[in-house]
């Protein structure tokens, strides 16, 4: 199957990414969102990051403005009538992503691909919100989107082979490395680094060290890029929040319980980096 046009749904720190990194393979994007000033911030966004690569010299004024003049703003669903795929990155929410996926199925052409970037919700229940559940599949980017090269793709009970094989052939287009995973709470990537994070949490809570002390562990002892306390504040303490009960949930299993101290944090609104505040403070 032929994809040329793309929609990205959201256009926020995952949504911007998963576009440029589209756009800049050559595909047609629209680049959708709720409101007009967001998608002019993700677009603003998009913009800074292919001007950094200008200025690196990994890229030239004109190749910049040719992979911006690939994308489309958009506050409408009824955009996706134009398209051959559609890559969801709303919030973390199955009531959102349902709802989204729902109108989608009502607007996208028959033949559209309709994809998410879910972190950890089972894509069988977001694909049953549709009446083309064999055309539904989970894309999972990693962030930043421009920068890390692996995409977990994950089929639902019902995506038919050649589905997978589109999304898997798409992937290597934009230069990333597809994994297949199949679906289960957090798939791969968040089963494991969520529950690490969360110890990580629960090792400061409990006092066996400070914030530097258990990052500085992980760093030197583990060769880790960043700790784990860091990394949750750039991955956003809701969203690790949100995962963990995902996982606690579809497992029913307490070594997936989100630890206390994380909870406080989310109810004070210390969300991390995107707050000002999180394990650290951060320059606004």
């Amino acid at each position: 199957m032929s994809v040329q046009k793309v929609m990205v749904i959201g256009a926020g720190q995952m949504g911007s990414g998963i576009a440029q990194v589209f756009a800049q393979s050559g595909y047609d994007v629209i680049l959708n969102d709720l409101k007009a000033e967001f998608v002019e911030r993700g677009l603003g966004v998009i913009t800074k990051n292919l001007t950094r690569q200008v200025d690196k010299g990994r890229m030239t004024e004109d190749e910049k403005n040719a992979v911006l003049s690939k994308l489309t703003p958009s506050t409408t669903l009824e955009d996706a009538k134009q398209v051959d795929l559609v890559v969801e990155a709303a919030v973390e929410n199955m009531a959102i992503k349902t709802d989204i996926f729902k109108k989608l199925d009502e607007f996208a052409p028959e033949h559209a691909i309709l994809a998410s970037n879910t972190s950890s919700l089972p894509i069988t229940e977001i694909a049953a919100a549709t009446k083309r559940p064999e055309k539904v599949i989970g894309m999972h980017f990693m962030n930043p989107v421009p920068v890390m090269k692996l995409v977990e793709i994950i089929r639902g009970l019902a995506t038919k082979d050649e589905v997978y094989q589109t999304i898997e052939d798409i992937t290597k287009t934009l230069q990333k490395v597809p994994v297949e995973v199949n679906d289960f709470p957090g798939f791969v990537s968040n089963r494991v680094l969520m529950p690490m994070i969360n110890e990580a949490i629960y090792t400061l809570y409990e006092g066996v060290a400070t914030k530097e002390a258990i990052d500085e562990v992980m760093k030197l002892g583990m060769n880790h890029p960043m700790g784990p306390l860091t990394l949750a504040d750039f991955i956003g303490l809701d969203t690790c929040l949100y995962i963990m009960e995902t996982l606690h949930e579809g497992f029913g299993d307490d070594k997936y319980r989100p630890c206390p101290l994380l909870r406080k944090y989310v109810k004070a609104g210390w969300l991390g980096k995107k707050t000002g505040r999180g394990f650290y403070t951060y320059e606004q």
